[in-house]
């Protein structure tokens, strides 16, 4: 009776340990897929905002390159 419960203690164990093993992959690509997501939308918003300043700093620059002279 001894050898047979170590047996399915066994089994319980390697099961349990490759269900844990198959759940904490769904978990990682899941956390990728959503990280990869994340990521993606905020280099859109980066690029975005990028071209923006770029945009605001031209229109300075034609401002400036036109100065307006003080009397004194």
């Amino acid at each position: 009776m001894g050898y047979v419960f170590r047996v399915r203690l066994a089994s319980f164990f390697a099961g349990a340990a490759t269900a844990s093993f198959i759940g904490l992959y769904f978990l990682y690509k899941d956390y990728k897929l959503a990280h990869e997501s994340i990521a993606a939308q905020a280099k859109r918003l980066h690029d975005s905002l990028d071209q923006r300043v770029s945009s605001l700093e031209k229109l300075k620059e034609s401002e400036v390159s036109h100065p307006v002279e003080t009397a004194e």
